[in-house]
């Protein structure tokens, strides 16, 4: 299994981990920096500070945690990983300018999805007239092509909509941005996630791997102060 690690402002990083790894993950967290010395457990944000002054924080996806909550001696995972571990039935939009794919997943798995693909051809380099017509032509296809699939989203997701513990979005954010400012999906966007998956163009095979992502989560982790600083990064 890949693991997707990227930057945060501000400095530290971010890792993707599927929720059966979580443990693990943490156990080692703790191996490499000396112990945990606390964990603060809120509705939407679970914080592990390790006894060297690393953090470890993960986002809450999928709503909110309703027991549990508090500060902790040690580490306190219980209420996150049953949290992470109940069944849910999400959906899926993925979007980048030329293309979309849109599922429902249960469970990581895909139970129903559409795939489609819409010519946009490239920026002409040409001056004059010649480029201004191309531009025009582009953002038409553009449009058509957004267009086709906020059309797509509303067909598969909305009967389920009542159905559906969340949506995950995945692709280009300015194009996910036209497609959910369409009116129709108001009641979609607004059980959106706030993470957006980082994929490839979309397919039917980035679609189901875009599925076992979603139930992924992102732990957010801060060297501890002195090699933050050796770093040249912010500290937490």
């Amino acid at each position: 299994m890949v693991t997707r690690v990227r930057s945060v402002a501000g400095g530290g990083r971010a890792v993707e981990v599927a929720p059966e790894r979580v443990p693990g993950w943490f156990d080692r967290f703790a191996q490499r920096h000396g112990g945990v010395s606390g964990t603060v457990v809120e509705a939407d944000r679970v914080r592990v500070t390790a006894s060297d002054g690393a953090h470890a924080a993960v986002g809450v996806p999928f709503g909110r945690l309703t027991g549990g909550l508090g500060r902790w001696p040690g580490l306190e995972l219980g209420a996150l990983l049953a949290h992470l571990a109940a069944p849910r039935r999400v959906g899926l939009v993925l979007v980048r300018l030329g293309g979309h794919s849109v599922g429902v997943a249960e469970n990581g798995r895909v139970v129903a999805s559409t795939t489609d693909r819409r010519q946009v051809h490239g920026r002409n380099k040409a001056g004059g007239w010649s480029q201004q017509r191309f531009a025009r032509r582009r953002e038409g296809q553009a449009r058509q092509a957004l267009q086709a699939a906020a059309d797509d989203v509303a067909r598969v997701l909305l009967p389920h909509v009542a159905d559906l513990d969340a949506v995950v979005l995945g692709g280009d954010r300015r194009a996910l941005d036209e497609v959910c400012a369409d009116r129709r999906l108001a009641a979609l966007v607004a059980k959106a996630e706030p993470r957006v998956l980082d994929i490839a163009e979309p397919r039917r095979s980035v679609l189901d791997e875009a599925a076992a992502r979603a139930w992924h989560v992102e732990i957010v982790v801060s060297e501890p102060p002195e090699e933050a600083a050796d770093r040249g990064e912010a500290q937490p």
